[in-house]
């Protein structure tokens, strides 16, 4: 990629926030039912459509 931008830029940002775990308090309070987020992606992997 060349040039970003701004809206690109956003979008990004927003892949970024989403590409963390599953937060603690979420797999206690599920019981374990949830371990995983299922929007977690390695980046080399699955490319995103921005």
């Amino acid at each position: 990629m060349g040039k970003k931008t701004v809206g690109v830029k956003r979008r990004l940002g927003k892949f970024l926030k989403q590409n963390r775990r599953a937060p603690i308090w979420v797999t206690i309070k599920t019981k374990r039912e949830v371990v995983y987020s299922p929007k977690r992606r390695h980046w080399r992997s699955r490319k995103l459509k921005v």
